[in-house]
Parts: C-alpha cells; sequence; structure tokens
C-alpha cells in the first residue's frame, strides 16, 4: 500500500508503512549507486542535532511547545529505538555528495513520527510539520 506525496515535480508513491517521505522515495529511485547505507552514527548524529535545534528553536519562541514536544519525542524515540527505525534510512552512502538526501531523509523521518505523535498514523503525508 501507498501514500500519495506531492513536490514541485509532481505527485510520488510512497510506501504507507514508511516514516521517509517523497524526496527519499525520489533519491532511493535517483541514486542507486553503491547499495550501500550511510553509518548509523551518522544518521544518529544528525537525529541529535535535529533534537537540539528544536530545543533551540523553542526556547527562541520560533517554534510552538506542541510540534517542538512531538519532535524532541520522535527524535528521542527513534534514537531509543534505533534498530526498529534503520530501515527508515536508506539512502545509499555516495547520493550526489552534498549531503541533502540524507538531510531531508533525516528531516521526513522526524517529522512524519511526530506527525503520528500528534494526530495519528493515518495523517503521515498529510499534516505538516517540517
Amino acid at each position: 500500500m501507498f501514500r500519495i506525496e506531492k513536490d514541485s515535480l509532481g505527485e510520488k508513491e510512497v510506501p504507507k508503512e514508511k516514516y521517509y517521505g517523497i524526496h527519499t522515495a525520489r533519491s532511493i529511485e535517483n541514486f542507486p549507486i553503491s547499495g550501500t547505507r550511510n553509518d548509523e552514527n551518522l544518521i544518529k548524529s544528525i537525529i541529535y542535532l535535529k533534537l537540539a535545534s528544536a530545543k533551540a528553536n523553542f526556547a527562541l519562541n520560533l517554534l510552538d511547545k506542541k510540534k517542538a514536544d512531538a519532535i524532541v519525542e520522535a527524535c528521542e524515540e527513534i534514537l531509543k529505538n534505533f534498530e526498529n527505525f534503520k530501515e527508515q534510512f536508506p539512502i545509499d552512502l555516495f547520493h550526489a555528495g552534498s549531503g541533502t538526501s540524507l538531510n531531508m531523509n533525516v528531516n521526513e523521518v522526524i517529522a512524519n513520527k511526530a506527525i503520528e505523535i500528534l494526530y495519528g498514523k493515518d495523517d503521515i503525508g498529510k499534516k505538516l510539520i517540517h
């Protein structure tokens, strides 16, 4: 089963059971270079950065408490149960060099997990947390 997500390039099917979104789905399709995924320590480091950013943006009144709490909870859950989330980070190690695809992959997983926390699994891809 799939959900339909939209971006500036159009619509794309994304597996419904995945937390990642359209950017990750496009990256999987466009950059199947080595078959080697990024190191999980790099992914976890990016998640820690996103967690700290949510806290900092809340402290600066740039992010409301409801969203900040959901993002922090999502990050903490992903880090605590990383083995259960490993498959959500399928980006090829050599994904065009700049790191954009991996960064977006992490953003999508955290955002969609936060949406699930706030609204439920059926709203993944429909609500906005970014």
